[in-house]
């Protein structure tokens, strides 16, 4: 068992914390990193999975924190032009202030998200056994990680641990629009004929990925293709004439295709939300499975598992 960082592990441990500042695409590198590692390097194996948490669990936390700032801002900005009276010249400049003040904040914190891996990356290039704020501690409690023990007492990282946090950052991932779909299926593909509980957990959040995607890529088209049959069926280049057979059809057809996208403009987020719950369940043990979806996946998996124990 490697005791301090090789070379090759200082690479593999660069390379998944680097991965992050591919915006999404990069959260297959850690998981592959972490199979490549496992019961080879303990250090490159934490940092490939530290990397992944923060890819997985950061951006989500970064998101809500996005929107959260963003809120706040407008409904500042929002009263500030409400309330606007008296100098216009002085309530001009504090609000040119305010906004600026703002946009620094939006961007710092932009920056701040992928400063944090640039140096992750750095003190890993230097065998540093780095740990991100908040994260890196309480993962290394999880996976019993303790770089500072001798060869002669030092132990492989939880096994079961290992699994739950690759199956709960795909769950966790589900905020990240397509590309999140990519760690459960790198899960799947790598380690899923080593353990049943990571082939379902993966399976079924790829599929409940699917779904969740497809919802939101089909709100987008039909409110795009009833608002062009709109703009067509009531006249897009000559005068608007609400009362023919023609327009009255496409003011239907766009009114029915605005009430599915509220509909489903109401149903992604819950299903986002039910995406945290059960990363947040498997990360705590339990063998979580989605409504529909994971019976159904579970009975596949099961059917291609002939012989095999299922987990209870």
């Amino acid at each position: 068992m490697n005791t301090t960082p090789t070379i090759e592990d200082r690479i593999w441990a660069v390379l998944s914390h680097l991965s992050c500042l591919a915006f999404g695409m990069g959260i297959v590198l850690p998981i592959i990193g972490w199979s490549d590692q496992r019961r080879k390097s303990n250090y490159a194996s934490f940092q490939s999975l530290q990397a992944l948490g923060y890819q997985s669990l950061g951006f989500t936390v970064w998101v809500l924190s996005y929107l959260v700032i963003v809120i706040a801002a407008s409904l500042i900005l929002l009263a500030m032009l409400g309330s606007r009276s008296g100098d216009s010249q002085n309530m001009d400049a504090d609000l040119g202030s305010r906004i600026v003040v703002i946009f620094i904040v939006l961007f710092g914190f932009f920056t701040l998200y992928f400063l944090l891996p640039i140096i992750a990356a750095v003190a890993c290039a230097l065998g540093k056994d780095f740990r991100y704020p908040f994260l890196g501690n309480r993962l290394a409690r999880y996976l019993r990680y303790d770089p500072t023990q001798n060869s002669e007492v030092q132990s492989w990282l939880r096994e079961d641990n290992e699994f739950r946090w690759v199956a709960s950052m795909g769950h966790f991932s589900i905020l990240i629009m397509l590309w999140g779909m990519l760690a459960p299926l790198t899960a799947w593909i790598l380690y899923g004929k080593h353990s049943f509980f990571l082939r379902f957990q993966s399976a079924q959040t790829l599929v409940y990925q699917a779904v969740t995607t497809v919802l939101f890529l089909a709100a987008g088209f039909l409110y795009l293709f009833g608002f062009i049959l709109f703009l067509v069926l009531t006249g897009l280049t000559t005068e608007p004439n609400l009362s023919s057979p023609g327009a009255m059809f496409g003011v239907a057809v766009f009114g029915m295709s605005l009430l599915i996208v509220f509909v489903i403009a109401l149903l992604v987020p819950v299903m986002h939300i039910l995406g945290q719950w059960a990363g947040f369940r498997v990360l705590n043990g339990d063998n979580y499975r989605y409504p529909l979806v994971g019976r159904l996946v579970d009975k596949w998996i099961s059917n291609k598992s002939t012989g095999e124990e299922k987990p209870a």
